[in-house]
């Protein structure tokens, strides 16, 4: 498996064990929102921020391979679906493993909506697609989120802990999970999953103080990282901000600081 440990601290720091993914794969869902409309421009800001990776769909990579500026990891999204179809919470295959192999990818990404009317679906293409992960030493990072008709609060604790083991169990390397807001109630999903644990982003915050400090509190609690998108690549200074994540995730500073630096940003 050194193929699968070498493809991991290429989306990982290899020194804290923690990470910085920066999803950009809403033109799918939503189409060319703020943000994503010169991919090339975000890219490079983005990595020059201090991403550990990015996630993104694989024609993406086509027309988008920037051929300079910083690495980043990447990470290929498999999963599918737009806000356009009466059933958006279904998600579909659209890429392989082995497609997302030969594009370079360093790993790959898959959504599994639990609750919804096609949970069945989605957990058998979870089981196929984390078999030929294992096969071709690819790390496998699985978005776990609980939707559905018996769902009542998508980031209540035990829903959320069940989501987290859920993709663990299934064979994903990584989980990405909805905060649950609380660093007490976070900590039983990280104590219930034994693989690291990122957090989700959810839509634009209006508050810089609110992002990071939700960032700081999952850290606090053994949380591996953050996936966050939009409060990122829709930020006013996307590099500043991921230098902001950076410095409370890698180097353990106060939300304080943080804040400081990013005003530094904007004088």
């Amino acid at each position: 498996m050194i193929g699968k440990q070498i493809r991991l601290e290429r989306i990982i720091n290899r020194d804290t064990g923690k990470t910085i993914i920066v999803p950009m794969d809403h033109g799918v869902t939503v189409g060319p929102v703020e943000g994503l409309i010169d991919m090339k421009t975000t890219i490079n800001s983005v990595a020059t921020g201090g991403a550990n990776a990015i996630l993104i769909h694989k024609g993406i990579v086509h027309a988008g391979h920037r051929g300079g500026g910083k690495d980043v990891g990447l990470i290929i999204h498999l999963s599918g679906s737009t806000s356009l179809t009466t059933t958006p919470n279904a998600k579909t295959l659209v890429c392989s493993v082995e497609e997302a192999i030969k594009i370079g990818a360093d790993a790959v990404s898959i959504h599994v909506n639990i609750g919804s009317d096609t949970e069945r679906e989605m957990l058998r293409d979870f089981g196929a697609v984390a078999q030929t992960a294992m096969e071709w030493g690819m790390p496998l990072l699985a978005m776990i989120y609980p939707r559905g008709e018996k769902i009542k609060d998508e980031h209540d604790v035990e829903v959320v802990k069940h989501a987290a083991r859920l993709g663990a169990e299934l064979g994903a390397d990584i989980v990405k999970v909805n905060y649950t807001g609380s660093p007490e109630t976070f900590k039983e999903v990280v104590a219930g999953c034994p693989v690291p644990v990122v957090i989700a982003g959810g839509p634009k915050m209006d508050s810089d103080r609110d992002i990071l400090t939700m960032v700081k509190d999952a850290i606090d609690v053994g949380g591996s990282g953050v996936s966050i998108g939009r409060n990122v690549f829709q930020h006013k200074n996307p590099a500043k901000m991921l230098e902001a994540f950076a410095m409370i995730i890698h180097q353990k500073t106060s939300v304080e600081d943080a804040l400081e630096h990013l005003k530094k940003g904007d004088s």
